[in-house]
């Protein structure tokens, strides 16, 4: 049984794992976290209800599994890469609107139900979380020196709402194109607010 209070890497998962987390994240984003039991995502996850508490301490562990891989994922996109001075801003939102066109059950996840988060996951993903709008307030005061801090994180907060507002667009809205397209627009519109 998994150490209570402690995310793996996901290196660290079997494919029953990421069966297991797969099958949750739909689930969740379907019915809720509080509408969906064990057995339920057992049944889902093509096993008995009992047996995933080999792979996880239970709902929690899972729901902050979840949580942290789409985390570690979209911190990924604020730090530069190997060879890399800093990570462009354009970069940073590319990768992020590309993720939440794939994964928008994700975004809506977490922006349903990470208050569900329980100790001791909580505060670790409420640091993770500062860290990560820490690391998207300074690409935009590289490219807006002058900003007050105060000026620069209520930018930032602004950026990111546009860019995970995708994964609720409407059909129509959606159908601006592909996902480069949909790039570019986001893209656009953040530039030209950060430039104003």
């Amino acid at each position: 049984m998994p150490e209570p209070g402690v995310v793996r890497p996901t290196d660290q998962f079997s494919a029953r794992d990421r069966q297991i987390l797969d099958a949750a994240g739909h689930a969740f984003h379907e019915r809720g976290f509080h509408g969906v039991g064990m057995d339920e995502l057992g049944q889902r996850a093509g096993l008995s209800g009992p047996s995933l508490y080999r792979h996880f301490s239970g709902k929690d562990e899972i729901l902050a599994t979840l949580l942290n891989g789409a985390m570690d994922e979209l911190t990924a996109a604020t730090r530069p890469a190997p060879g890399e001075a800093r990570p462009e801003l354009e970069q940073a939102v590319d990768h992020h609107v590309r993720f939440a066109l794939e994964q928008a059950h994700l975004i809506t996840l977490y922006q349903r139900e990470v208050r569900n988060l329980v100790e001791p996951w909580a505060s670790m993903f409420a640091r993770r979380m500062g860290d990560y709008t820490r690391a998207w307030e300074e690409l935009l005061a590289a490219r807006r020196p002058d900003d007050s801090p105060e000026t620069v994180a209520a930018t930032t907060q602004a950026c990111l709402g546009l860019v995970f507002s995708v994964s609720g667009w409407p059909g129509r809205a959606r159908r601006v194109g592909d996902p480069d397209d949909v790039v570019a627009l986001v893209w656009r519109l953040v530039e030209r607010g950060v430039a104003s």
